[in-house]
């Protein structure tokens, strides 16, 4: 049996893939949360084979866990099972060691599929996705414009990102000003929209 976790902040989902995985003879499933934070302790109790992770959820997302995961070296594989397929999440989230990425509409008897060759140590990308990441390229942005960027996104003031990532105003809309150029964008809350629809914040 292959063992899997489920970790989806939305209830709803966690309980219908486990519900129709569960249904495959040789997946079990060992536990669910909503929750990125939650994820470690449950790995602890239930040993799972492969973990689950959808993207965006509250504490951690997706894409950090799974580089926790590879970090701690827990004997565990993670797969990215998520709405949103930006092609800038799909790199990030290689990069960070999950070993496959798909999105949620994919048919279950295939996310089936995708589990079993997770878990048997292949690496698997919707092929979709593959081909639009590798048209839309990697990430312009520095890690720094990146914060900076994510930091814009809620509107706060040049003043406020400057407080919050300890860094002189001066710096902030420097940053600010590469990140636009490079995303060819025409302000700084544009800019956090594109970089956020390519998957890149």
């Amino acid at each position: 049996m292959i063992k899997i976790l489920i970790a989806d902040d939305q209830q709803l989902v966690r309980e219908a893939l486990g519900a129709l995985l569960s249904l495959q003879p040789d997946l079990e499933l060992v536990g669910t949360c909503g929750r990125g934070d939650e994820v470690f302790p449950l790995v602890e109790q239930s040993s799972p084979d492969v973990v689950l992770l959808d993207i965006e959820m509250p504490a951690m997302n997706g894409i950090e866990v799974a580089a926790q995961l590879k970090e701690r070296k827990v004997a565990c594989r993670s797969l990215i099972v998520t709405t949103f397929g930006r092609p800038g999440y799909l790199s990030r989230a290689l990069e960070a060691g999950a070993c496959g990425f798909v999105v949620k509409d994919t048919p279950a008897a295939q996310l089936a599929e995708t589990i079993r060759k997770v878990h048997a140590g292949l690496r698997v990308v919707d092929p979709a996705l593959a081909a639009e990441s590798f048209s839309v390229g990697s990430s312009p942005l520095t890690d720094r414009e990146r914060q900076v960027l994510v930091a814009a996104q809620s509107g706060a003031s040049v003043s406020a990102i400057a407080q919050n990532l300890h860094l002189s105003q001066g710096t902030v809309r420097n940053h600010l000003s590469s990140a636009i150029t490079k995303l060819e964008a025409s302000n700084r809350f544009d800019a956090a929209r594109l970089a956020r629809e390519r998957g890149w914040l």
